[in-house]
């Protein structure tokens, strides 16, 4: 692996709590002795939440596309009514 590489495994072990004690006590030495690696660590954990962001969102638009189909279209008619049915008994 290129340096970049093993720095962004080591942030990533850091974020997720993935490392070792020893990984993680070098990693804050790491963090204290370079003011710069402090600033790839923000930028790598906002990169991870926008991800999430963008995946989360993406998901919704799936289901609410097979929300759509199978509620809207003629041939799923005995499958909704199936599950109609279940909120109905309540």
């Amino acid at each position: 692996m290129r340096t970049s590489l093993n720095e962004i495994k080591l942030i990533d072990d850091h974020l997720f709590n993935t490392g070792t004690t020893e990984d993680e006590l070098l990693f804050d030495a790491m963090l204290i002795l370079n003011p710069a690696l402090q600033s790839q660590v923000m930028w790598q954990k906002k990169s991870h939440f926008i991800v999430q962001q963008y995946s989360r969102k993406k998901l919704r638009a799936e289901i609410k596309a097979a929300h759509q189909k199978l509620f809207n279209e003629n041939r799923y008619k005995t499958f909704r009514n199936r599950i109609m049915h279940f909120f109905d008994s309540v």
